[in-house]
């Protein structure tokens, strides 16, 4: 009797969490789907709206390549490239910081805060200001420059034993030095150099080209399928070094490449648009917010990086008298939550 009774229990446990994963995959399907759905409403609206606003069957008409006056050259030469802008770099914003603030189980861990985009920022800001060199050249040398960062963070945060507070605490301080630098640049540039810096540093989709995108784009088709495929080692080392390890996980090797692909994407990002602010530190906590727990957010958070990106350009073109680049308007959105962030942690003795 007691066999049975401890047989059907676990059936019954068994089926319980059939029924919460399938509960946890429907939810996670129908968030991801309305996501998705608001970034094609969006990206719809990136190309009818402007000085002049064009019906969707037009704006459709000049995107196949019939040739009509005016649409023509305003879709596909001035609006298709921002919102292609808009829409990569607001899914690499939002794929890289949700395997940041995972890996370091740290909703402060994200590029921006721990300078990576600062090492970005310099690197360009230095082409930019000092060289006079081209975007090309540009993109190249803040991606390489993303990436020493990393490595040099990883290394000082690495020791004798792991550690993510290190990790933090030596970012934050090494964002504070390239700042520092981006602000000497500024002063010694000339005045014709530094309002394009200014601009770039802001984080803007003004002047996207469709010739300076593709390696945007490709970084993003080639690391979102190796960030999916390392999901469940990004899930173990969220547990801590030595369950990841009991495992299986090999830490060493599998927190280098997340670490790696998530700097490669951000860094060609940040190469393309400039650091727009606070996108990576709100995608990640959002969609987890949506979603829940349970299921792997890294898609999630990358439509939702899309959604804050275009949403945001759209108000800072349309909804103030002045133009504003989108930068400053997620600025102004991540900012409050950056001070309840830090509040509730203080609170609970995080910090």
């Amino acid at each position: 009797m007691t066999l049975l009774s401890s047989m059907d229990q676990a059936s019954t446990s068994i089926a319980l969490i059939r029924a919460g994963r399938r509960h946890r995959q429907r939810r996670w399907l129908l968030v991801t789907g309305m996501l998705a759905l608001i970034a094609l409403s969006l990206c719809a609206a990136m190309l009818m709206l402007g000085n002049t606003i064009y019906p969707l069957d037009q704006v459709l008409l000049a995107l196949s390549g019939e040739k009509i006056k005016g649409v023509s050259f305003a879709v596909s030469t001035l609006r298709l490239p921002r919102m292609l802008a808009g829409l990569f770099a607001g899914f690499a914003f939002g794929i890289a910081g949700h395997v940041f603030q995972t890996l370091l189980r740290n909703p402060l861990a994200n590029p921006n805060v721990i300078g990576i985009t600062s090492g970005s920022s310099a690197a360009a800001v230095f082409c930019l200001t000092v060289l006079g060199a081209g975007q090309a050249f540009t993109s190249f040398v803040a991606v390489i420059a993303g990436l020493l960062t990393a490595f040099v963070i990883y290394m000082l945060a690495r020791g004798k034993i792991f550690s993510i507070g290190r990790l933090i605490l030596i970012g934050i301080g090494i964002q504070a030095m390239l700042d520092s630098v981006i602000s000497y640049l500024l002063l010694i540039s000339s005045e014709k150099d530094v309002p394009k810096a200014i601009q770039w540093l802001s984080g803007s989709l003004n002047g996207s080209k469709m010739s300076e995108l593709p390696p945007l784009i490709w970084i993003v088709l080639i690391t979102t399928p190796i960030l999916m495929i390392l999901g469940k080692h990004l899930h173990i080392l969220e547990l801590g070094e030595q369950s990841a390890s009991s495992l299986g996980v090999h830490t060493h090797w599998s927190r280098l490449i997340l670490i790696v692909a998530a700097v490669l994407v951000v860094g060609m990002a940040t190469a393309t648009t400039g650091p727009i602010a606070f996108v990576s530190f709100l995608a990640g906590p959002i969609a987890k917010r949506l979603v829940g727990n349970g299921f792997y957010n890294l898609i999630p958070s990358g439509l939702v990086g899309i959604n804050l990106v275009l949403a945001a350009d759209l108000i800072g073109q349309y909804a103030f008298v002045t133009r504003f680049p989108v930068g400053v308007i997620t600025g102004i959105l991540g900012a409050p939550y950056l001070i309840f962030l830090l509040i509730r942690m203080n609170r609970k003795g995080e910090l």
